[in-house]
């Protein structure tokens, strides 16, 4: 005879059941988000709303999954997919350096905005005046993004208009997405598998245009964004190398026979223990900053300290680096080389911008082309080349990876060149609210439990 379930365990498997219903009509009705709606793997939960994510999980709360079906399921299915749009968005992969709650905020509202615009009858909802008069402001100061969102949140709410829009959006919580501190390489990997399966859906809705309709359009938008201003962490491993360093590796030997001939033979053991090992660090890095006119010297500043901060904290340096700074106009204005972690602090907080001309890409590769054909540097790994505008690029491919980070769209760079766009406020983030805008004690509404 089988043993009687408790309650909790009852309610979690009818929770699981309705899952897989509403799953099943999301399929039905988008089926161009196949690659997505199925990525997170469904996790029990005792505490929380109805649903939410850490970025490896969709944690649900089956109480309140129940509730939802009996009374509101149209607000069910849209939980669902706006757990899944955060992952899908990469909302919690680039945070940056930005104010966690507002982020949070703006995160919300471009899921909703997308949700919103899906054109999907089974999911639609009726507009509050709060959302439409947001929706048109966003709308005319640019593309609808978690980042843009942010800054004109930052700009131009004041607190008392961010807990509204805070009480109109909330859906999900947030406190397990990632923080400031570098992230685990589960999450990590997990940020780059989202990544592929945003491709994935925008490859679907090209097979499935006459499906997907301005559902495509909006989702396309939102998906470029996250892609657009991918991870600048992750971007930096493309430049790491294979080498050796010097590193007592006690796992390498056994210790058995080690301990053995000390005793057989006194000080001479049979195995030594290995005193290098492996690892996969950035060694041979030359960075360019574009030091023209129209360059901020803040946005210099925060970017240098980013890029360090990430080379320190995640172990990305050799004990011995070979990193080579650049500031350039249309000329060459300052080569500075720093061979270890303790001089990126000296050069950052003596740094000064140099320059003010115009944007000139070229006399940066043949200077480092002159110092590697004089035998004063080794051929580099990569050159990053940070800039904020159009400027004139080499008419010949160098020798070494070469990557443009702009802010902002930028110009197109050459075939033989990595682009890379970034988002300001991840290095001169937009001032947060002078108060806070949430209330701790404050419960959602039953639609979002």
């Amino acid at each position: 005879m089988p043993k009687p379930q408790s309650q909790a365990q009852w309610q979690e498997q009818m929770a699981r059941r309705i899952l897989e219903v509403v799953r099943s009509e999301l399929y039905l009705e988008l089926r161009f988000l196949n690659p997505v709606l199925s990525a997170l793997p469904w996790q029990c939960a005792e505490n929380g709303t109805a649903l939410y994510t850490d970025g490896l999980s969709l944690r649900f709360l089956p109480p309140h999954i129940i509730e939802l079906w009996q009374h509101n399921r149209k607000a069910l299915s849209r939980a669902y997919l706006h757990t899944v749009f955060h992952c899908l968005f990469r909302h919690l992969w680039l945070r940056g350096a930005r104010n966690k709650d507002l982020w949070g905020l703006a995160c919300d509202i471009a899921v909703e905005y997308s949700l919103d615009h899906l054109g999907v009858a089974s999911l639609s909802r009726p507009l509050s005046w709060t959302r439409t008069q947001l929706y048109e402001q966003l709308r005319a100061a640019g593309p609808v993004a978690a980042g843009p969102i942010y800054r004109h949140l930052a700009l131009h709410c004041t607190p008392e208009q961010l807990q509204k829009l805070f009480r109109e959006f909330f859906v999900d919580e947030h406190g397990l997405w990632p923080g400031e501190k570098p992230m685990a390489p589960p999450m990590v990997s997990a940020g780059q598998d989202w990544e592929k399966r945003g491709r994935q859906v925008e490859s679907e809705q090209q097979r499935q245009q006459s499906e997907a309709g301005q559902s495509g359009k909006a989702l396309s938008a939102q998906i470029k964004a996250g892609q657009s201003r991918r991870s600048y962490r992750d971007f930096l491993r493309r430049f790491a190398v294979l080498r050796e360093e010097p590193h007592l590796d006690p796992d390498s030997f056994d210790l058995g026979f080690y301990s053995y001939g000390l005793q057989v033979y006194g000080n001479m053991p049979l195995l030594e223990p290995l005193e290098t090992r492996e690892s996969t660090k950035i060694h041979d890095l030359v960075i360019v900053l574009d030091t023209s006119q129209s360059t901020s010297g803040e946005l210099v500043k925060g970017f240098l300290t980013e890029t360090f901060t990430l080379l320190r904290s995640t172990g990305s340096f050799f004990s011995r680096c070979r990193l080579r700074i650049l500031q350039c106009d249309d000329a060459v204005r300052q080569d500075t080389a720093l061979q270890s972690p303790d001089e990126l602090d000296a050069y950052l907080h003596s740094f000064t911008l140099l320059g003010g001309g115009g944007t000139d890409f070229r006399p940066a590769f043949c200077h480092v082309d002159r110092l590697v054909a004089a035998g004063q540097m080794a051929l580099p790994r990569g050159l990053l080349y940070f800039t904020d505008g159009k400027g004139i690029f080499p008419e010949k491919p160098p020798k070494y990876d070469t990557a443009f980070l702009f802010l902002g769209e930028g110009p197109e760079t050459p075939p033989w060149a990595m682009r890379l766009v970034l988002d300001s406020e991840e290095f001169a983030p937009a001032p947060p609210p002078s108060a806070p805008f949430w209330e701790d004690d404050w419960q959602p509404d039953e639609h979002i439990m």
